[in-house]
């Protein structure tokens, strides 16, 4: 079956951009010319995806007002000539099919995804972290739906990081002869780095089967006393196949500062418009660090 829901949890406070996030949702941060979010959309839609729900909560209408249609807006840029800002504006209107549900209990990931199970229903289903911006060739999650499609089984993105980082994130246990697709044996939510059975961490792309639902409703708080969906895809690897695949690309954690500056001079050289001049910016900066 073919892989065309996604779900975006969208519900976090955001409290390493504060006091930004205090009135402004974090997914809603400023890259260049378009929201954070935007960008993860833009992912799903290019992997396929047609339906998407993102996981809300309180004080983030505005990223429904940024994906509705602006009629008055997109009058005013047609009477003004200003035909290549208008397309821009109407496209993202329509982009996908993209639905809301405001998560009421914000009690982690699990529990956001959780959230989903009726958007869900019986198909299998992408999951998009919106901190998580992923720059490559072929999108992220286009990668690991082709895997899914080839092993009918649940995917993570995965990909090696520094020994001292492991306790920020979920780690894999894997095995398999082919260095960038591991089957799944055990997975660690955030461990010491003694305690870490790799450095293989999740990176904020899955495709998984709907029985994680099933699996999540019972499943116990963990790690920070929340939810967890590293708990949950462990219990569901010991039931069937779980893959860890290596995707190719450069993943930005927008949640963070510097990681949000580093995606921010990334993309801004990528830009068409400012390519150039930014470059000979970043060169003159560069001479006088």
């Amino acid at each position: 079956m073919s892989v065309k829901k996604a779900v975006i949890p969208a519900a976090g406070f955001g409290t390493r951009f504060l006091p930004m996030t205090k009135a402004t949702p974090k997914e809603m941060l400023n890259i260049i010319d378009k929201p954070a979010i935007q960008y993860i959309v833009e992912e799903a839609v290019q992997s396929g995806i047609e339906e998407i729900l993102i996981i809300t909560m309180r004080n983030k209408s505005s990223i429904e007002n940024h994906f509705d249609a602006s009629p008055e807006l997109e009058s005013i840029l047609l009477k003004q000539n200003k035909e290549a800002l208008y397309k821009k504006t109407q496209a993202v209107s329509q982009l996908a099919d993209i639905f809301y549900k405001r998560q009421k209990n914000i009690s982690g990931l699990g529990q956001a995804i959780l959230e989903a199970k009726a958007f869900v229903g019986n198909e299998p289903f992408a999951v998009l972290l919106a901190d998580d911006l992923i720059v490559s060739e072929v999108p992220c999650l286009k990668q690991l739906i082709s895997i899914f499609e080839d092993k009918k089984a649940s995917t993570i993105g995965v990909q090696k990081v520094e020994s001292w980082e492991v306790e920020k994130y979920g780690i894999v246990e894997g095995t398999g002869a082919d260095h960038k697709l591991l089957k799944v044996k055990h997975l660690v939510e955030k461990p010491l780095e003694e305690d870490a059975p790799s450095e293989m961490a999740i990176l904020g792309r899955y495709v998984l089967t709907p029985g994680i639902f099933e699996i999540l409703e019972n499943t116990e708080p963990g790690y920070n006393g929340e939810l967890q969906l590293t708990d949950a895809l462990n219990t569901l690897s010991k039931k069937e196949e779980v893959y860890a695949f290596q995707f190719d690309g450069t993943r930005f954690d927008l949640g963070d500062k510097l990681g949000y500056l580093k995606a921010t001079v990334t993309l801004a050289l990528q830009h068409e418009e400012l390519q150039d001049d930014f470059r000979v910016f970043i060169k003159n900066l560069s001479k006088n660090l």
